[in-house]
């Protein structure tokens, strides 16, 4: 099909429909099921694995795993977005990570603890973790490309919660079809399945994303050894344009730090709840984090929402300080949770600002870029200071859940991360 002009109707709802197919992730895989499966294969009283010659509590061990793989993304997003510039094709690279992810969330079906096993199943979270946020990379770098300055925190907002509505559809059938089973053997295997839906439901509706986005201006040029890190100097180049930016520079450095928390959170939040809270029963425990999960993601659509229009009457900055004020509270709050209702008032607050943040974040760093058509270098270096953030985060938190034996230490250090992330929004001038 011809390419659609920048700022057309069909054009965005494309974009945005990407969250859609991409989002059943976060929900299924990263923040609901997985976890709960995850746990299951756990004893209560024994909750350690032996992995890569060594013994691990269960929780930081998946919690390693991915701070290794936001590494790995970190080192690769420079070298495929130089390479996607130089042959002018970003949509390939997306469809790529899209479809190592699809494959890697049913490989999950297979996942299991045992020694002769427990590799190639952390490589099948591996490839989803990693399918994942790197076809974000690409996906965000479209935003400027194809909508308007004036179009960017609405469409953005619209991303995130058309992907919300789309992973809690997913995860009601999920929900639906472990909750059908009364043995806790066949309630697993069914999580098993839920695996292979969203690998299916992901490459599936990602369909429609691809053919509608241009595939970008083409250069007929074949990658050699010489462009491989050509990422890189471009990364170098953002590097020293930013000393000339000011504005974009502390916002950048606000980010760092309080998206370093954000995600974090986002991603142990399930493995605090099975592990912290009182639940009574592990019938109630599943039940009980995946009603949490429900709530947070209804919740969030209209975070999203109230934080796009709040930024509009008061500004993006002063929006982003106040819900980080809101998220260092949360941290407070977790240390002292025990039972369900607490953890269930927790959900709810962290959806009201999940959505909004990660909304709001993403479309007030697009609306500070410079005039440029390089806007896959500016989003690379956005996508790799996020990913830095998370190694580091979650390295934090796996050390102290580690030594401690709490991961209760763990959420109340994040306490510190919102804290120096509002003194730098502070700092972001307004010009």
């Amino acid at each position: 099909m011809s390419e659609l002009k920048k700022g057309s109707k069909k054009l965005l709802n494309a974009w945005a429909f990407y969250d859609w197919a991409n989002s059943v992730y976060t929900l299924t895989i990263a923040s609901s099921i997985f976890p709960i499966f995850y746990s299951s294969l756990f004893l209560a009283e024994v909750k350690t694995v032996v992995a890569f010659g060594y013994e691990f509590k269960s929780t930081a061990l998946i919690t390693f795993v991915t701070a290794f793989t936001f590494l790995v993304v970190a080192f690769l997003s420079p070298i495929l977005s130089g390479i996607s510039d130089y042959i002018g094709n970003k949509k390939n690279f997306m469809k790529f990570f899209c479809y190592v992810g699809s494959v890697g969330c049913v490989g999950l079906y297979f996942f299991d603890k045992s020694p002769d096993e427990i590799h190639l199943s952390l490589l099948f979270y591996f490839m989803g973790l990693i399918g994942y946020w790197g076809s974000l990379v690409f996906y965000n770098s479209y935003l400027p490309d194809i909508a308007h300055e004036e179009q960017q925190d609405s469409i953005s907002a619209k991303g995130f919660s058309l992907g919300y509505i789309g992973s809690v559809i997913l995860l009601i059938i999920n929900l639906a079809m472990v909750m059908s089973q009364e043995d806790a053997a066949d309630k697993v295997q069914m999580m098993r399945y839920s695996f292979i839906t969203v690998g299916i439901w992901w490459a599936g509706f990602s369909q429609y994303t691809f053919y509608v986005l241009p595939k970008g201006a083409s250069s007929g040029h074949k990658v050699t050894k010489d462009v491989i890190f050509n990422g890189f100097k471009e990364l170098k180049g953002v590097w020293i344009e930013l000393k000339q930016n000011l504005r974009l520079k502390r916002y950048l450095n606000a980010f760092f730090v309080f998206s370093m928390a954000v995600q974090t959170i986002m991603l142990v939040a399930v493995y605090f709840g099975e592990e912290e809270i009182a639940w009574g029963s592990d019938e109630a425990k599943t039940t009980g984090l995946i009603v949490s999960i429900l709530v947070i993601q209804l919740v969030a659509i209209v975070g999203a929402i109230l934080t796009s229009k709040a930024s509009s009457k008061f500004g993006n900055i002063p929006t982003l300080i106040a819900v980080n004020f809101i998220w260092m509270c949360l941290c407070f709050y977790a240390y002292f949770m025990e039972t369900p209702v607490q953890f269930y008032i927790a959900a709810s607050l962290v959806g009201l600002v999940m959505g909004g943040i990660q909304s709001l974040a993403r479309s007030t760093y697009s609306k500070f870029l410079p005039e440029t058509e390089d806007t896959t270098s500016y989003f690379s270096f956005y996508d790799v200071a996020e990913k830095i953030g998370i190694v580091i985060g979650m390295l934090i938190y796996g050390f102290i859940d580690q030594i401690t034996g709490s991961m209760r230490n763990s959420i109340l250090f994040l306490f510190i991360f919102f804290l120096v992330g509002i003194i730098l929004l502070f700092r972001v001038p307004k010009k």
